[in-house]
């Protein structure tokens, strides 16, 4: 049975029964049942966010998993990225110096990849950021190690023929010199003889009486033998392959000719005073790759340790050249 309600009339002061129409009622459910909804959405956030769906916890930590697995990829990436380098590093610097081979060509070394975007199916989805980074420097990693095997299949053709290089390396000095007393000036800035200024000595300047035989320091081709060269006089060039040449200037006499195969220790020509020279002596040079480079360091077949550091002191204390 339905309570029956009163209020208070203060201008008949009596108490009233109160009578509820058809609307009051509707909003009084209307009230209630928004406040229902209201009561169960903030009952069931509630339990959302204590209890999740099992297949939702699932994926949640299959994705913490992924990203976890992509951050210990990329630090096993970059453990091989820096054996790659130092494996580069030495390729250049170490081993194709030993063979006297130049560099492996950058453009060689770092490929560009062509095309349309390759990573495309890749996208749309959370982890796709660091899936498509990782696979990036996987790729990066790939086009250097297939160059670096490109690089030493060069170096593997030029070390079975290792033998015929190492007798073309111009390693043994150019004139008899046993107690190493011949060498009047070595390699860098000295003081020219005729000019009497410094400037830049390219090469290795022995004493010698004119006549005094020369030897080619290692196997090769002579590539020319004549006076062209201004400054040099009568002079021969030999070319000894793998990158190396040398230059006898100043010669009294040519014993060889243009293209002929020479081996290391032949005689080819004698000592002289021709071109610019202020006395009989051999100016004897090594190019590397064109460069021209201090012949002293190449004297390692002919002379003991003892010597040789002999040899590199008497080069660097001359301080006036022959040329």
């Amino acid at each position: 049975m339905a309570r029956i309600k009163y209020k208070f009339n203060p201008k008949s002061l009596s108490f009233e029964r109160i009578r509820y129409s058809i609307r009051d009622y509707l909003k009084g459910a209307i009230r209630f049942l928004f406040a229902g909804l209201v009561v169960g959405a903030i009952s069931v956030a509630i339990f959302l966010s204590l209890y999740k769906d099992p297949r939702l916890r699932i994926a949640e930590r299959e994705n913490e998993f992924l990203k976890t697995q992509i951050e210990h990829m990329n630090d096993e990436l970059d453990t091989l990225s820096l054996f790659a380098r130092d494996i580069q590093h030495k390729d250049d610097e170490v081993y194709r110096a030993i063979f006297g081979a130049p560099a492996f060509p950058d453009y060689l070394r770092k490929p560009g990849i062509g095309g349309a975007d390759r990573y495309r199916m890749l996208k749309g989805y959370e982890s796709s950021e660091g899936i498509i980074e990782t696979k990036k420097r996987i790729a990066r990693l790939q086009r250097l190690l297939v160059s670096q095997s490109k690089s030493f299949e060069e170096l593997f053709a030029l070390a079975k023929d290792k033998d015929k290089m190492l007798q073309s390396l111009p390693a043994i000095q150019p004139v008899s010199n046993k107690d190493l007393t011949r060498i009047a000036s070595g390699f860098g800035m000295r003081i020219h003889p005729i000019y009497k200024i410094m400037k830049m000595h390219t090469g290795l300047d022995f004493t010698a009486p004119i006549g005094t035989d020369v030897y080619a320091t290692g196997d090769g081709v002579v590539e020319s033998a004549d006076s062209k060269l201004s400054g040099y006089g009568v002079h021969i060039v030999i070319n000894h392959g793998y990158g190396y040449q040398t230059l006898y200037g100043h010669l009294s006499k040519v014993l060889v000719r243009p293209g002929e195969r020479i081996k290391r220790g032949q005689l080819i020509g004698q000592v002289g005073n021709s071109g610019i020279s202020s006395g009989p002596h051999l100016h004897y040079e090594v190019w590397v790759n064109g460069q021209k480079v201090d012949p002293a360091y190449y004297f390692f077949s002919d002379i003991a340790i003892d010597q040789y550091e002999d040899l590199l002191q008497r080069a660097a204390n001359a301080n006036q050249s022959f040329d």
